[in-house]
């Protein structure tokens, strides 16, 4: 009898061990095996991966963008209607995450173009189609790295003409040609960027309320 239940203990133990085994290979293989890109990446794993930091402005960033700006003319300048630099990188003194906004409008028709999709990954962007309030548009990113880090990133923000998301060029002219208000959005920036550290979505949400606001501004200003 004792030499039963022996048996039966070892059993488990190692049936226990087994498991624990099969978990600890399994884990490996998808962290450093499993095939794996920038575009199969879940929310969490931006969060996480990415959280919001923000620096000092850098007067280097109006260079790199029309570094960036003169690759991509090169590339697909003749589908090119306008192409901006925007976000709060564009705007001098407040701080910022370190990555440059472009805001490039096309025509109708060569909204979710394969030509432009393909052209745009042979600069090294990743493609996703991104849901609007209106209207989807189309987003490019390049410089993020699946260990966390990153090169210099851009997020290429690709709409047609009437598009929402071209709005950005407006709220940027106004906060350049007003500075108080382009220094209460850096404080929020800095507030929302504590509560939603690991919640990118989280922050640009929050961020709406402001922005409306201004969008209001610019209109009265009409």
């Amino acid at each position: 009898m004792k030499s039963k239940d022996n048996s039966t203990h070892y059993f488990l133990r190692l049936d226990k061990a087994s498991s624990a085994i099969i978990f600890d290979l399994l884990t490996l293989y998808e962290l450093f095996l499993m095939p794996k890109t920038i575009d199969d990446l879940t929310k969490k794993d931006w969060d996480t991966l990415f959280p919001i930091e923000l620096v000092d402005h850098d007067s280097r960033w109006k260079m790199v963008f029309k570094a960036e700006a003169k690759t991509i003319q090169n590339k697909i300048g003749n589908h090119l209607i306008a192409l901006e630099h925007v976000g709060s990188t564009s705007i001098p003194n407040i701080k910022s995450k370190d990555y440059i906004d472009i805001s490039i409008e096309i025509k109708e028709e060569d909204l979710f173009s394969e030509a432009l999709i393909e052209g745009m990954q042979q600069l090294g962007y990743h493609y996703f189609r991104q849901q609007g309030s209106g209207a989807d548009y189309m987003i490019f990113v390049k410089g993020y790295r699946l260990d966390g880090t990153h090169d210099q990133v851009f997020h290429v923000h690709m709409c047609p003409t009437g598009h929402e998301m071209l709005r950005q060029i407006n709220f940027r002219d106004y906060l350049k040609a007003h500075p108080e208000r382009a220094k209460q959005y850096e404080q929020l920036k800095l507030d929302l960027a504590k509560k939603y550290t690991n919640d990118r979505s989280g922050y640009r949400i929050a961020k709406g309320e402001f922005i409306q606001m201004t969008f209001d501004l610019i209109e009265g200003d009409k």
